[in-house]
């Protein structure tokens, strides 16, 4: 009789890769399945290895950890009241967080459930008989292989697993790097090329490899004083942007903000993306995760609002000053800010009229006026005006962006830091938090060009190609006036580069490590152990594995 597992991840089958326990299954024959189809059975088990992205790519998970330990972001303790938690976002801040860190925790719990999901659905989808099994399979694979990607890069380690009864094989470093290069190498032939950027394809796959090998020399040695990139490498990642940049599946958007609008799912410029189309209930948490609490986008939502998080560190605002000086950047470069309403001290405006400025916001801040918890009106249309602190208590505190924010009592007020609006407030979130549309990116082609830029400088100091192809992106944003093209290249503006281009997409972090300045200095920030490129391994983790002494080794400084 033909068997279908259905997989019941709880927390114990969750701690499964944490606590080497095995992984629990609920197996239904065919009966019991209630007349589920073949493709029924298979779209069953190849979505739950997708479902957790949406979480992973949470504010306080994935993004906190890649970007509040940087000089991208910087998260206070606003007003002395809010997003305090127990000192851990200073802590990622400043390079001291613990191996009790709940984000932490989360995030590698997270990443262990894909794991475990990924392997149920690789032992299940060979007992099914549908057309798409065998693309699926891949997909399983592939996506194991990313979830160890992303524990190799933030742990150090990546657990290698095939049967959901046995324990783990851990590996770290080269061993680890060689496991998920081949797996994708695996599956990259079974892969489609006609579906995303929500599933893994080829092309996918090819960026995935492409930034295995750009920090391979990382992964090797995670505490040289300098890394050694290998040429083989280096060949390697210009194969596989080419691979993708000569497909022709793929192209630079030329409205910078529209790759982060709620309508991306099409958007050519995405190759990998977390897919949060509304029916797949996709959260909203990086749109409202840095705006003000008093900053309401939708009038028909008069409950979502911001929530007074996270604004870029002076460090980061400067490269954009210094770039561009004297001229604002806001003028010259159209991926700094997007101009989308001019709103006098007073006025009124239809629903459809009132779209939030995108970008890094500088400034007083204007908008729907709200009063009781309901929206002013002017008959039919709205009111907006300039805001106040009111959520906060702070009824005479305007929401006045400033460059300045640090730990102290001033700068941790709720108007301190220019805040960022990257991706577009969903426009049917009825909270803030929840039902966000915009598709996360994972990978897109803008960062295919300067991965490619960045390995020709590296292997051989190709300053001309690599400028070509950093300004081939540059050129591409021509809804407005597009970025001014770049003279010289060399990897210090290129990083400053992928600071304009990427931040706050969850790269930061690691571009720091690979560039030789994780260990620098910017705003509340001067720890420089080289031990802290990699986090610890939740104590949860390290006591779940005590059974098998020696089994989990807690990472070096931890």
């Amino acid at each position: 009789m033909k068997k279908i597992f259905i997989s019941t991840i709880t927390l114990l089958s969750l701690l499964s890769l944490n606590s080497c326990t095995d992984l629990n299954e609920n197996v239904l024959d065919e009966a019991s399945a209630s007349g589920l189809t073949d493709k029924q059975a298979a779209d069953g088990n190849i979505a739950p290895v997708y479902a957790r992205l949406p979480d992973v790519f949470t504010h306080t998970t994935y993004f906190a950890i890649q970007e509040i330990s940087t000089d991208e972001a910087i998260l206070p303790y606003r007003g002395g009241t809010d997003w305090g938690d127990n000192g851990i976002y200073i802590a990622m801040h400043q390079h001291t967080h613990t191996s009790t860190d709940p984000n932490l925790r989360n995030t590698w719990l997270l990443l262990a459930q894909g794991i475990s999901r990924s392997v149920t659905a690789l032992n299940t989808l060979p007992t099914i008989n549908d057309p798409n099994v065998k693309t699926y399979i891949a997909e399983a694979r592939g996506m194991r292989a990313y979830y160890n990607m992303l524990l190799l890069d933030l742990f150090g380690l990546v657990f290698v697993k095939n049967d959901p009864q046995s324990n783990s094989e851990i590996l770290r470093g080269e061993p680890a790097l060689e496991y998920i290069k081949s797996e994708l190498l695996a599956v990259e032939p079974d892969l489609l090329t006609t579906v995303g950027p929500g599933r893994l394809t080829k092309g996918a796959a090819w960026g995935l490899l492409a930034r295995l090998h750009l920090n391979a020399a990382v992964y090797r040695d995670r505490y040289a004083a300098q890394f050694t990139f290998k040429p083989e490498d280096m060949d390697k990642v210009v194969e596989y942007c080419d691979k993708i940049i000569s497909s022709g599946q793929y192209q630079l958007s030329p409205d910078y903000f529209s790759i982060f609008n709620d309508n991306n799912h099409d958007n050519k410029e995405l190759i990998f993306a977390v897919d949060q189309r509304a029916e797949l209930n996709g959260h909203n948490r990086l749109a409202y995760f840095s705006l003000s609490g008093d900053q309401f986008p939708l009038p028909a939502f008069p409950g979502a609002n911001g929530t007074d998080g996270p604004a870029i560190t002076p460090d980061f605002y400067r490269t954009w000053t210094s770039a561009y000086a004297p001229s604002d950047p806001a003028g010259v470069d159209p991926r700094f800010y997007k101009k989308n309403m001019n709103i006098p001290a007073d006025s009124c405006a239809a629903a459809a009229d009132i779209v939030m400025d995108r970008g890094i916001l500088r400034g007083q801040q204007y908008g729907l006026l709200r009063v009781n918890g309901a929206f002013v009106r002017c008959g039919n249309n709205y009111r907006l005006g300039k805001l106040f602190n009111v959520t906060r208590n702070r009824p005479t505190l305007p929401v006045n962006f400033t460059e300045q924010v640090d730990f102290s009592v001033a700068g941790s007020n709720y108007n301190t830091g220019y805040r960022v609006l990257k991706y577009e407030f969903g426009k049917k979130s009825q909270s803030g938090r929840n039902l966000g549309d915009a598709d996360i990116s994972i990978v897109r082609l803008a960062d295919v060009y300067l991965m490619r830029a960045e390995a020709k400088l590296r292997k051989s100091n190709d300053a001309a190609a690599a400028l070509t192809d950093v300004n081939t992106v540059r050129a591409a944003r021509t809804a407005i006036k597009p970025a001014p093209a770049l003279t010289t290249m060399n990897l210090d503006l290129l990083f400053r580069e992928r600071g304009f281009e990427l931040y706050w997409e969850c790269l930061r972090r690691t571009d720091m490590i690979r560039f030789g300045k994780y260990e620098g200095t910017w705003t509340e920030k001067t720890n420089a152990d080289r031990q802290k490129r990699i986090f610890p391994i939740p104590q949860t983790a390290i006591d779940g594995a005590s059974n098998i002494p020696g089994y989990l080794a807690q990472n070096p400084s931890y």
